[in-house]
């Protein structure tokens, strides 16, 4: 089931960013990719081999892809902008995105955070600095999805988020096909929180891993975890029910159980002795809770709201407690009622 089919641009030329593409492409869309010029090499490398070897190997993507280092070119004549960059680059893009922009736009994001410093969701960043009149809608694509999958057709189910429910309709039409599945919700700021503060839990979930505990503990870590981000997603505004749903316990698993996982891998990485620094070298790509822990954490204590697993994992990677007696103490907190 696929929409009329349209020119999208879309701004990230990563792993997600290419995925989403490849969906778009092989639903008959023209895609155009940008990315900043230091990423040449990927640009030339997608023109003329339709190939993004640094994330996906020789894997061949669709000839309707191509891609670009001029913002102004990316989005001339495309009524719809997916935005799927690491969200400590969101508001530089929107400023630059918001001179560039002459007529009203689709703007959809695929990223996964809060920014550091305003503990802002992408969409409110997105809403600060792009000018209203310049804007049709801002949606949030999310839910379970590793990359290396859905660029093989692996089957696939996310959430299109949005106030404006047509916009969010039409981009749920437009990315839907036999494999990849897309449902609407109203709730973009349940949607955006679970979305950002399951990177946290994963973190932990893979700390566990790295120090040899097993499913038991994983278990209990992903369920007092969804309870966490549940509990700061309502006091932020958040329906109760998105947390049970695909951007909520179902991101949550995909996130904090598969080795796809940049944060499961680094957490797993910290657990297994390694600095904050050889992990983000190993791994090469944003870590999104490593920023975001320090978002949740200050919001949480605002709200005056109980994230111990947040409080934990933040105590670990800034401020040099000892990953395993940190766990210790977890299992130690004062018994109380689930």
């Amino acid at each position: 089931m696929t929409s009329e089919k349209r020119k999208v641009a879309v701004l990230g030329i990563g792993s997600w960013g290419m995925g989403l593409s490849k969906v778009l492409a092989e639903n008959g869309n023209d895609v155009l990719v940008w990315t900043r010029a230091e990423e040449i090499d990927l640009v030339n490398e997608m023109n003329e081999k339709h190939q993004n070897s640094r994330y996906f190997g020789d894997l061949v993507f669709p000839e309707s892809i191509s891609a670009t280092t001029d913002m102004a070119a990316a989005i001339e004549g495309r009524d719809l902008i997916l935005i799927v960059i690491p969200t400590v680059g969101v508001r530089a893009v929107a400023k630059e995105l918001n001179k560039k922009i002459k007529e009203p736009k689709i703007i959809v994001h695929a990223s996964k955070g809060l920014e550091r410093g305003t503990h802002e969701r992408i969409s409110t960043i997105l809403e600060e600095e792009i000018d209203e009149e310049k804007r049709k809608a801002i949606v949030a694509l999310s839910g379970p999805s590793h990359a290396e999958e859905v660029v093989v057709q692996d089957l696939t189910s996310v959430t299109s988020a949005s106030k404006d429910m047509e916009i969010a309709k039409e981009v749920q039409h437009l990315f839907m096909n036999d494999y990849f599945r897309v449902y609407r919700n109203p709730d973009i700021i349940g949607v955006e929180i679970g979305a950002a503060l399951k990177n946290i839990i994963a973190i932990g979930a893979g700390a566990l891993k790295g120090l040899g505990y097993g499913d038991n503990a994983t278990a209990a870590l992903v369920t007092r975890g969804l309870a966490e981000i549940t509990r700061l997603g309502v006091a932020l505004g958040a329906d109760v029910e998105t947390f049970m749903g695909l951007s909520g316990v179902g991101d949550l698993i995909v996130t904090a159980t598969s080795p796809h996982s940049r944060n499961w891998r680094a957490g797993k990485l910290i657990g297994e002795g390694l600095s904050i620094d050889e992990i983000q070298e190993e791994i090469g790509m944003a870590i999104e809770g490593l920023s975001t822990v320090i978002a949740a954490k200050e919001l949480a204590e605002e709200k005056n709201i109980d994230m111990p697993i947040t409080n934990a994992i933040y105590q670990v990677v800034y401020e040099d407690a000892d990953v395993e007696k940190t766990v210790t103490s977890l299992m130690r907190r004062e018994s109380k009622a689930e």
